[in-house]
């Protein structure tokens, strides 16, 4: 089954996410809207804590319940309700049709087990006839795949036995080792050198075009972004605070937030001696400003940005901004 070309191969709606310490709660995610279509690459970013990470697990239901507490009003793949399935039916979806490539490989592979075990083993769980031999020599060819040279060897290898890079490599490797419709990368290149990163962003284009994968990219990094993306998806204080096509988004943001984001960045085309930060810190989620959130941060902020939150306003229909004055951008 593969979703329709007018029906949106992820589709989640109004997603909230809210963790419960001793002294507060902290609501991680506010009425986040995200929808992803066959085939096309989404990057969300913003900076640490703006919720992307916890987005991301909600769609897979790998966040434990309590302390986190997940709301949303559609939370749908291929047009099938995740929030109701089983944890059985949830396994046929992690790793088999949904892939995740998780932010730091070595707490995210088992350390007692070797990289062929634990690639195979995602093999054999979805499997119709289990073959442990066939599983094995599917783990050859994907290390193979993804560069790891003298596969057959290393693939006995243990993830401490494995640099930063290669177990990257084989996070990768187990994301599409089924054939995936969605591919979810949480911050694939970071503690990676630059050299490193290249490697992992080209074997992340060539497993997308291998696999005619969708993918998630999460990222604060926006040079990623530029190279890899289609669609961009803004956070700030888990709630999407612009979306737009990559060219538009670079050309023309229109939230503060992105334009603080875009001016944080190092330019080729510029000569100056210093970067332009966004001032301030990101708020505490556990006590929001009201109004904008971002407005203790914003050049433009006004007596409405500190009172009413604003929408997330549709610019035209795919594009949005949740800023009272995105027109000013324009």
């Amino acid at each position: 089954m593969t979703a329709s070309p007018h029906t949106p191969l992820l589709r989640i709606e109004n997603l909230s996410v809210d963790f419960r310490t001793d002294d507060a709660v902290v609501h991680a995610v506010d009425g986040v809207d995200l929808e992803v279509d066959a085939g096309e690459i989404v990057a969300v970013v913003g900076e640490s804590g703006s919720g992307k990470t916890v987005t991301a697990m909600s769609v897979l239901r790998l966040l434990r319940e309590p302390p986190a507490r997940v709301s949303a009003r559609t939370l749908a793949f291929r047009g099938q309700d995740l929030r109701g399935l089983s944890p059985r039916a949830l396994r046929a979806i992690r790793g088999g049709p949904v892939g995740m490539i998780f932010q730091d490989p070595m707490t995210a592979l088992n350390p007692v087990l070797s990289i062929g075990d634990q690639i195979a083993e995602t093999v054999l769980l979805h499997q119709r006839k289990p073959d442990r031999k066939a599983a094995r020599a599917r783990a050859v060819e994907l290390l193979g795949l993804v560069g790891v040279p003298d596969a057959a060897q290393r693939v006995k290898q243990y993830p401490h036995e494995f640099s930063g890079g290669m177990r990257q490599r084989a996070m990768i490797a187990m994301a599409i080792a089924n054939d995936p419709d969605l591919i979810i990368a949480d911050e694939p290149t970071t503690a990676l050198d630059v050299t490193i990163q290249a490697q992992v962003l080209q074997l992340l284009q060539k497993a997308q075009r291998e696999t005619g994968a969708a993918t998630i990219l999460i990222t604060h990094d926006l040079g990623i972004v530029a190279e890899l993306a289609d669609r961009v998806v803004v956070m700030y204080a888990g709630r999407v605070v612009e979306t737009a096509g990559v060219v538009e988004l670079f050309a023309k943001p229109r939230h503060p937030y992105t334009l603080g984001l875009l001016a944080s960045l190092p330019r080729m085309d510029t000569e100056t001696d210093r970067l332009d930060p966004i001032p301030g810190n990101p708020p505490n989620m556990a006590a929001p400003p009201p109004g904008c959130p971002f407005h203790p941060r914003c050049a433009l902020a006004r007596d409405v940005c500190r009172t009413d939150r604003p929408p997330l306003f549709e610019i035209s229909p795919d594009r949005r901004s949740a800023c009272h004055f995105h027109e000013e951008l324009a």
